[in-house]
């Protein structure tokens, strides 16, 4: 049974910093791309970070220079660290593993084979 459990959301204030952490169990780690993405109440869900199976990574223009996103295939674990958030970071986060998920600039959320269930991080001005 594929799992992808998220942890590590919270609420803290606008300049502020919290790293988010993705366990993966139930497959080969190193199959599938890793990525987060989020979702704000009434909007879209959209890619923040990728990271491909060769440790390349990719970033959303709105988190450039702020998130950074790494993987540590011994212990199966994907991790966001995020920095000098804003109010617009506000979001459920997901974690993601699939193929090509980071494409030509865009992300697809129609090619990620796995979704965990998501943590909340909510930044306060």
């Amino acid at each position: 049974q594929v799992q992808l459990v998220e942890s590590g959301g919270g609420s803290v204030q606008a300049g502020g910093s919290l790293r988010l952490s993705c366990e993966a169990s139930g497959y080969t780690y190193s199959t599938y791309s890793m990525a987060w993405f989020r979702q704000a109440p009434g909007k879209e869900r959209e890619g923040v970070a990728c990271i491909s199976q060769d440790g390349r990574t990719k970033y959303a223009d709105s988190v450039k220079g702020r998130f950074t996103i790494s993987s540590d295939s011994a212990k199966n674990t994907l991790y966001l660290q995020m920095n000098s958030l804003k109010p617009e970071d506000t979001a459920m986060y997901y974690c993601a593993a699939g193929d090509n998920i980071w494409s030509g600039g865009l992300f697809y959320p129609s090619r990620v084979t796995y979704w965990g269930q998501g943590t909340q991080v909510t930044v306060s001005s």
